[in-house]
């Protein structure tokens, strides 16, 4: 990314209005639906105290702006576990696309998420997202799982760990790699 452009951590009163108003913009066209459209009141009263017994996960809401502080992309995400931060959304508005703004979102969004000490940055993607999906296996990201999905259909999750041991252990699982001697003692091998 050049000096064109610039990252900040944003609360969510600055996250917000600028998601909502360019989110559209970023997936219109995108046939999905939000839960919340299904369910009637009282099956949304549960799930709001469901959700009020997770506490406080760490948030983080990046928003990417140009040189005349507009903003033209985000990311956000949020502690899934003690060990796991969830990359949940992330856009760049189409004429700010190719300048590297999104991988400086990646990197930005990683290296706070190891910062704070979690294990495992992971994300979900459609499956035929290339250009989401290129830049985060560029960014040392690994394909975990293939998942099919009410909302979103087929996603593929990519998964970055803070552990480079983990990572190896990923290569060998998937028949990558063979066993160094690392991998052989960890598994008794």
């Amino acid at each position: 990314m050049n000096d064109e452009y610039s990252i900040r951590e944003l609360s969510a009163e600055q996250f917000e209005p600028p998601f909502a108003r360019h989110v559209g913009a970023v997936f219109g066209g995108v046939h999905d639906y939000s839960l919340d459209d299904l369910l009637d009141d009282a099956e949304r009263a549960q799930v709001e105290r469901l959700g009020r017994r997770l506490g406080s996960p760490w948030t983080l809401r990046l928003g990417a702006f140009d040189h005349e502080d507009r903003f033209v992309g985000w990311t956000w995400g949020r502690q899934e576990s003690r060990h796991a931060f969830y990359m949940i959304n992330s856009g760049v508005l189409a004429e700010h696309r190719r300048r590297g703004v999104y991988t400086a979102l990646i990197d930005r969004c990683v290296a706070a998420a190891f910062d704070q000490g979690f294990q495992l940055v992971y994300s979900r993607h459609c499956a035929t997202n290339n250009a989401v999906i290129i830049p985060k296996l560029k960014a040392g990201f690994v394909i975990s799982t293939m998942e099919i999905d009410d909302r979103h259909g087929v996603l593929v999750h990519l998964r970055r760990y803070a552990n480079t041991d983990r990572h190896r252990i990923m290569d060998y699982r998937s028949g990558q790699r063979g066993p160094d001697e690392r991998i052989r003692n960890l598994f008794g091998l």
